[in-house]
This record gives structure tokens, C-alpha cells and sequence, in this order.
């Protein structure tokens, strides 16, 4: 009876909540697909499966196995080894006038052997380059996250604008059907000539054609957007916006200086100036020796029977140290340590020339951010004049005041604002990506 109850209750529980199981299954975006997919929950996405995001993951995997690989040597070397040898022939030996054969026909040996290196110039730049190392392998894939909020953001507010032209064209064609009808009309009714209703056909197979390549061009920016997030090709993706937070993410900091150490690229080149750096001071050390510490333990066993061979052991061991104390190689040290040396004065033009590089592409992105922020208040603008003239002169064209030719003009002028409009706002929230691109302030960790 009991057992009946808890079922009864677990399918009132489940019809209860079934609903709002349901719309959170068809609201959620993430990563698990299938919803309506925001601008962050794209740009999450990307960073989970994307997959040169992927890729800079697995080599940072690989490296720590690298560095680890290499500090290895500091621990103790310990090996086994085992040998057995069958004398067929036993070795002869002459002492005096008689030869006698020496040895015994089954021979074998266990040996153990451990070193323990103590200093060793190879080991001590493993060790030192180690962090800098790691350091490099997070900031390339930091690099990569950067360009992948960069891209997937431009790909994503593209894909807005193609769909709002979409929008626009649909509106428009809806307006241009009711304008071909009521011209067709007042043809047939003799009040005006068949030249109208041409131009109307005319306008409204060409806007049709317009949205044809538009819904095509939406296409291709899908697949694009998939591509950059490693979204499934074969699964539907949705994406939704909020233009009142778009355009509340138009405004930036214009007086921001640069500050170079912000930048990715410039922090990648500074740690590459620390290896190289390592690598000058490792030839510089070079004629240092190595020290090692030993420790060797066999046993040996002798026996012309197979059977007894292990019955007794003959042990010995030893213990001891090897320096190894390079005294001439020729030029090689020298010659490698001149080369690091100028790969140190190499890598310090890349830092000034990249310090120019980022200068010019700020002044660049400023300049773009700008000009394209004030082009976006001036469309906004000519939007609502545009508008008004146009319910202006289709008041005055039903009321025969205007011609059906000028009627046209303002419907292509709202079209062309509406349209000039949206593709500002991309413009401009494009330039401040690069913008916040080439200040460092795109923040990813």
C-alpha cells in the first residue's frame, strides 16, 4: 500500500513540474545546443569546443608533459638488470706447462644500479625555463581566446544585421504588394496610366530579389558562426539579441591610453625574452661540470649444474661520485653563446617593432571607433526623417498630390536609412571590438 502511494505522488510531482522541465528545455541555450544561443552563451560555447581553442588546450597538456618529462632527471635513476650465459666451450688457461680450462658452464649475474644526479647545467635550465615556459604554452591559448571573442562576436553581430535586413526587406515587400495592388486598381479604374503599376512590379520584384540573396547570405553566416563556436554543422542553431544592450555596449573609453603590457602578443614576446635570456646564461655556464653520485649492487652466481646455479651468490657493490669537467670543444660554446646572444638583440627589435605595430593599430582602431560612432548617430537620425517623409508623400500620393515615381524615392530612401542604419550598428560595435582589442581590455581569463 505503501509502494502504491509514493508512485501515485511521484506522477502528481512529475505532471506538475513536466512543464517547467519543458520550457527550460526549449529556453536554455549552452552548450548542450538545440535553444536560442546568446552572444556570451556563443562565445562560451566556442570556448568549450571550437576547435583551435581545443588544440591550444591539448598543447598546453603536451608541454606539462614535457617540462615534466625534463625535471625527471633530477630524480634518482634506478635500474635492474639480469644476465645468464651457457659456456659451451669454457675458456682455457695455461699455468705452467698445464692448460686448464677455467669458468664454469652456467653463469649469471643481478645487478642494481642507481645515480643520483647533483648538478648538471642541462637539468638546471629545464628547471629555470620551466614556469616560463608553462607561462607561454597559457598566454598562446589566452591569444587564441581573444581572437575567438573577437571573431565570434563580429560573426555574431553580422548575422543580427543580415537578419534584420531580412526584417526590413519583408516590410518593405509587404508595403510594395499593397502599392502594386492599390496601382493595378486605379489602372483598371482608368484614373491613373499603366506606367505606375510597371514601376511598382518592377520595384517589388527587385526588392524580392534582394531578400532572395539576403535569406542565402543568412545561410552561409550560420555556417560561418558554427564554425567558429565547433558547432554541429547538422544541428539547428538560434541566436537572440537585446538592441537596447547592444546599444548600451556602443560607448568606449576613447582617452584610454595604450598600455603595451596589456597586450597578449607583447606579454608572449616578453616571456620568449626570459627563455632566451635562460638559454644565453646556459651557454654562458657552460664549461661548469656535471656531478652525478652512484650506487652499484650485483650479484653473481657460478655453477656447472643449471639446477644449483642460483644456490649460492657472490655480491659486491660500490659507491661513488663522477664529475665530468668540460675542458676544450673546440669554439662550439663560444660560437653558441655568440648566437643566443644576438637572438637576445633579435628578439629586441620584435619587441619594438611590435610596440609600433599595436601604436599604429590603436590610432587605426580609434579613428575606425569614431567615425563609425558618429555615422551611427547621424543614420540614426536620418531613420526617423526618413520615415516621416515617407508617411508624408503617401498621404499626398492618395490624396493624387504626389506622384506615384516620387512615392518610390521615399519608400528606397527609408529602405536605404533603415538598412545604412543597421549596418552602422554593426560597424560601430565591430570597431569597438578592435578597439578593446588593441587596448588589451578583452579579458578572458
Amino acid at each position: 500500500m505503501m509502494k502504491k502511494k509514493n508512485a501515485i505522488w511521484l506522477l502528481v510531482l512529475a505532471y506538475l513540474l513536466y512543464p517547467s522541465l519543458l520550457m527550460a528545455q526549449q529556453t536554455g541555450g549552452g552548450a548542450s545546443g538545440g535553444g536560442n544561443f546568446t552572444l556570451e552563451e556563443c562565445i562560451a560555447y566556442a570556448f568549450e569546443n571550437q576547435p583551435a581553442l581545443r588544440q591550444s588546450e591539448i598543447d598546453e597538456a603536451i608541454g606539462e608533459r614535457e617540462i615534466n618529462a625534463a625535471l625527471s632527471a633530477w630524480l634518482p635513476q634506478v635500474a635492474l638488470g639480469f644476465g645468464y650465459t651457457y659456456n659451451i666451450q669454457r675458456q682455457v688457461a695455461a699455468f705452467g706447462d698445464q692448460p686448464i680450462q677455467i669458468g664454469t658452464k652456467n653463469n649469471s649475474n643481478v645487478q642494481l644500479q642507481a645515480s643520483q644526479v647533483i648538478y648538471n647545467n642541462d637539468l638546471l635550465l629545464a628547471s629555470r625555463g620551466a614556469r616560463f615556459t608553462r607561462r607561454s604554452l597559457d598566454q598562446t591559448t589566452t591569444f587564441t581566446k581573444i581572437n575567438t571573442v573577437v571573431e565570434v562576436s563580429k560573426a555574431f553581430y553580422d548575422l543580427l544585421l543580415t537578419q534584420e535586413q531580412l526584417k526590413i526587406l519583408d516590410e518593405n515587400i509587404a508595403r510594395l504588394e499593397k502599392q502594386y495592388r492599390d496601382a493595378l486598381s486605379q489602372y483598371e479604374s482608368g484614373i491613373v496610366d499603366k506606367t505606375d503599376y510597371q514601376r511598382a512590379s518592377i520595384t517589388l520584384a527587385n526588392t524580392r530579389s534582394d531578400r532572395k540573396r539576403t535569406q542565402e547570405a543568412i545561410k552561409a553566416q550560420f555556417a560561418y558562426l558554427k564554425q567558429l563556436m565547433g558547432y554541429p554543422p547538422n544541428q539547428e542553431l538560434h541566436i537572440v539579441h537585446d538592441y537596447e544592450s547592444m546599444q548600451a555596449r556602443i560607448q568606449a573609453d576613447t582617452l584610454q591610453p595604450v598600455v603595451l603590457e596589456n597586450r597578449i602578443e607583447y606579454q608572449l614576446l616578453q616571456t620568449q625574452q626570459q627563455l632566451l635570456g635562460l638559454n644565453t646564461s646556459y651557454y654562458r655556464w657552460g664549461f661548469l661540470p656535471t656531478l652525478s653520485a652512484n650506487y652499484n649492487n650485483s650479484r653473481l652466481f657460478l655453477n656447472d649444474q643449471f639446477s644449483q646455479l642460483y644456490n649460492t651468490a657472490y655480491p659486491t657493490s660500490a659507491v661513488g661520485l663522477q664529475l665530468s669537467i668540460p675542458i676544450f670543444q673546440g669554439t662550439r660554446r663560444i660560437q653558441n653563446l655568440r648566437r643566443a646572444q644576438l637572438l637576445e638583440q633579435r628578439l629586441q627589435q620584435d619587441l619594438i617593432e611590435t610596440q609600433n605595430a599595436i601604436n599604429t593599430e590603436y590610432q587605426r582602431a580609434l579613428a575606425n571607433y569614431k567615425s563609425d560612432y558618429n555615422e551611427w548617430l547621424t543614420l540614426q537620425q536620418n531613420v526617423e526623417i526618413a520615415e516621416e517623409v515617407y508617411d508624408i508623400i503617401k498621404l499626398q500620393y492618395d490624396e493624387g498630390i504626389k506622384t506615384y515615381l516620387e512615392l518610390i524615392i521615399a519608400e528606397t530612401d527609408l529602405r536605404s536609412a533603415q538598412l545604412n542604419y543597421y549596418n552602422a550598428l554593426y560597424q560601430v560595435l565591430a570597431s569597438k571590438l578592435d578597439l578593446q582589442r588593441a587596448l588589451g581590455e578583452i579579458r578572458v581569463n
